[in-house]
């Protein structure tokens, strides 16, 4: 039977860190704030990292942790592969050309001798597609069904035939951020659990209907609204520790951006909430927990 989640994580340490120009103009999260030195925000996105990283294993959740490249300064944020409980993976496209550079040979050989490469989606960069992993691709991975809010970084047509390949259920959807374009990963609005479901239904411009229900058909859901989705409240996710108890992975500002229900509601779901000060990597990068974190199955 399929686990909708694993008590394996992998982390890529930044040997670069700063907000990508080749990504920020689908980003709407990230800031382009030239305060700090490239030098400086590495330097405090490095500490964010390490405490994080700290903050899981103290936590008993299993950590990996690779160091990334020069010239990749989103390799926090290790999307371009995902791995699968039959210990298959696949590989995949990015948008941005320094991204493409994470699917570094040395991290896919890694990961090769775990896993079986069932397909590579990166030729389809060559013909503008792109469909950015578990950024992309919200897996109910018990039943089989994926959820994607279309955007520049999550192409329709390459999600159908990667849905048809691993027999899931596509439900797609567009969505609209705060800036009024489309939010670049779906996993910054939504996330699964094994029992709950947490979704900014706001930020759905079409297709809510279809989210919605078959979200309550499978979990017991959860509303968030837009400014906490600013909050990174949309950005969780959940993991197993080594006692195989769920636990649910966020970042400090998610915590605060709860409210006292809504955390009634998370503490009943989970054996504890895990959260770290993401700050910086969340400001300079756009992405905040689920975002720095490749599950491994």
């Amino acid at each position: 039977m399929n686990s909708q989640s694993t008590n394996h994580v992998l982390l890529i340490r930044p040997a670069e860190f700063y907000c990508n120009d080749q990504t920020i103009e689908t980003n709407h999260y990230q800031n382009n704030d030239k305060s700090l030195s490239r030098e400086e925000t590495l330097s405090l996105a490095t500490n964010e990292f390490n405490q994080f990283e700290k903050t899981l294993i103290d936590n008993n959740i299993k950590v990996t942790t690779l160091n990334g490249n020069i010239g990749c300064p989103d390799n926090i944020f290790p999307n371009w592969a995902v791995t699968y409980s039959d210990k298959t993976m696949d590989i995949f496209s990015m948008l941005g050309k320094n991204r493409r550079l994470e699917k570094s040979q040395h991290h896919i050989d890694f990961l090769k001798e775990m896993y079986t490469l069932s397909e590579d989606y990166s030729p389809y960069e060559n013909q503008s597609l792109f469909l950015e992993g578990t950024s992309s691709l919200v897996m109910d991975r018990i039943n089989k069904i994926a959820y994607m809010g279309v955007s520049a970084r999550s192409n329709l047509e390459l999600a159908e035939i990667w849905s048809q390949k691993n027999n899931f259920t596509l439900i797609p959807f567009e969505t609209n951020s705060h800036t009024g374009g489309s939010i670049y990963h779906s996993d910054v609005m939504m996330y699964i659990g094994t029992e709950l479901a947490v979704v900014c239904e706001d930020s759905i411009k079409n297709g809510k209907s279809e989210v919605v229900e078959s979200l309550e058909r499978t979990h017991e859901l959860m509303k968030i609204n837009q400014s906490q989705l600013l909050d990174f409240c949309g950005n969780c996710i959940e993991v197993k520790d080594d006692q195989g108890r769920l636990c649910l992975i966020m970042s400090s500002k998610a915590v605060s951006g709860y409210d006292d229900s809504q955390r009634a509601i998370l503490d009943q779901s989970y054996n504890r909430i895990i959260h770290s000060d993401l700050s910086t990597i969340e400001n300079y990068g756009g992405g905040s927990a689920r975002c720095m974190i490749m599950e491994l199955y």
